[in-house]
């Protein structure tokens, strides 16, 4: 009995000992789950923000000088050269009295059922043709624009940064830099802007476009300039600067500004293989629009230097075979009877070096040099003949309104002479050269272009008159050192210069 009251007590003391050990195991975890939080990690993040360029300020300055350009022109009758059915080509130049004419004019003039002639048409009014942008760059409203924006153009609309809308007059256009001037009929004084100073320009640097895409009204976008000096041959003055800021349609004629508000370039055009922004857009430069547009109010036109020549790209074959160290410069193919390179010296296949004094690397850089200067202004030219430079004084002309093209030369009758070069050839009728009358299949000739009927006016500069004196020639050049030779020809009356190698 005694045994079984200390077996009881010992287990109840098990049972105790058990639950107050379970209870503080309990307390313990509870302790350790909830009792201390983890310790986490800082979040992530700069002591001192990044300071990203806000263009709010240079938007705020500048967008009041910048306006929406609106075009309007009257649409030509589709009847206004009295043809009896508008928009068929080609009745409008049949003769009054033309028996179709008379047959189908009787049903245009007919009565109708009512015995009403039809009514005559009163003079139309113009409609909206374009839209683009601009900029203005005086205080008493001249505004900057692209030519192709007003062209055609008979009324002329701008809208300015707060809706208004004024008429504005044309000063005057320059096809050629793609720029225009209008002036806005107000009396009031506008905010306006100025030029940047174009040397101080750089790849890299910030530019924001205000304009006017797509109609929308004024609209900023941002980029930086992606690259000088872009030739997308739009024509001889191209010296693009290419921006990575979205340009549309619409852009065009608006202004480029860099971070100080100054104007760096007017918006022109773009590249597109879809016809929306790529990021790559073109530009005018300031130092081009300043002058363009300066000359556009003071005379309403810009007046330039001319030469008279026909003018191409110097290759390193075409400087090799004339002695030249570089590429460079600007040959001349033809030089136009009359003109002033003539009366200066100046003559085929010579090859401009430098004027006044700059070098010239091609023959659009050439042109842009030339086309700088005033007409009469005596430039001191450069050229580079028979292996050695001549300095040259020539007065300039005045650019004609088109082109000019080169008059010359004659035709011959063969009696052949086989040369080394796979050409057969004989002396022009009035011994100024040589007619080609054949060209072998794979031949050095055949490679450089030469065709049957071309006349081979000299080689390396000198005048030739039979296949002796070109041979002689190629002789020279060998002795010289040199590979090719320098070979004129004539075809179509116009000038090409080729190299054919010596060996």
């Amino acid at each position: 009995m005694n045994s079984e009251k200390k077996t009881f007590r010992a287990r109840k003391s098990l049972i105790a000992t058990a639950a107050t050990l379970a209870l503080t195991g309990a307390v313990g975890l509870g302790a350790m789950t909830s009792g201390v939080a983890p310790v986490l990690a800082d979040p992530v993040k700069l002591s001192k923000p990044v300071e990203a360029p806000s263009f709010a300020d240079v938007v705020e300055l500048v967008s009041p000088a910048v306006v929406s350009v609106r075009v309007s022109s009257v649409a030509p009758e589709p009847n206004a050269a009295g043809s009896p059915f508008p928009g068929m080509p080609g009745f409008e130049d049949l003769p009054r009295d033309h028996p179709l004419r008379r047959f189908f004019d009787q049903f245009r003039e007919a009565p109708n059922q009512r015995g009403v002639r039809p009514r005559e048409r009163g003079p139309q009014r113009p409609r909206p043709s374009a839209q683009g942008s601009g900029f203005f760059i005086s205080e008493d409203g001249y505004i900057v624009t692209n030519n192709h924006v007003v062209e055609g153009g008979s009324e002329y609309t701008i809208v300015m940064h707060d809706g208004t809308e004024l008429q504005a007059e044309l000063v005057g256009a320059d096809p050629r830099t793609d720029l225009a001037v209008l002036k806005a009929q107000s009396s009031q004084k506008f905010t306006y802007v100025d030029f940047a100073d174009e040397s101080k320009m750089r790849v890299g640097d910030w530019v924001v476009a205000v304009g006017n895409p797509f109609g929308l009204g004024g609209t900023v976008t941002a980029g930086i300039i992606s690259a000088r000096g872009r030739d997308i041959g739009a024509s001889f003055y191209d010296d693009f600067i290419q921006i990575d800021a979205a340009v549309n349609r619409g852009n065009s004629g608006g202004p480029t500004f860099n971070l100080a508000g100054e104007v760096v370039g007017v918006n022109t055009a773009i590249f597109s293989p879809s016809g929306g922004n790529v990021g790559i857009a073109f530009a005018i430069p300031a130092a081009l629009v300043k002058n363009v547009v300066d000359d556009l109010i003071k005379d309403g036109a810009v007046e330039r230097g001319w030469l008279g020549v026909q003018i191409a790209d110097v290759s390193k074959e075409i400087a090799e075979s004339v002695g030249l160290a570089e590429a460079k410069g600007a040959l001349i193919n033809d030089v136009n009877s009359g003109e002033p390179a003539e009366k200066g010296g100046i003559k085929a296949g010579d090859i401009i070096i430098s004027v006044n004094g700059d070098d010239v690397a091609s023959s659009r850089d050439l042109a842009r040099k030339i086309g700088n200067q005033k007409p009469n202004a005596e430039v001191e030219v450069v050229v580079w003949r028979d292996g050695k430079t001549e300095s040259l004084k020539v007065k300039l002309g005045k650019m004609p309104g088109a082109e000019q093209a080169a008059k010359a030369s004659p035709s011959a009758e063969p009696e052949t002479t086989e040369t080394n070069f796979g050409l057969s050839v004989t002396p022009a009728d009035d011994g100024n050269g040589l007619v080609v009358t054949d060209v072998k299949p794979d031949s050095d000739a055949e490679s450089a272009g030469i065709l049957p009927g071309d006349i081979i006016r000299s080689v390396n500069s000198k005048p030739i008159k039979s296949a002796k004196d070109m041979k002689a020639a190629a002789d020279e050049a060998r002795k010289a050192g040199r590979n090719r030779i320098f070979v004129q020809i004539v075809r179509d009356n116009a000038n090409r210069f080729i190299t054919l190698p010596v060996s």
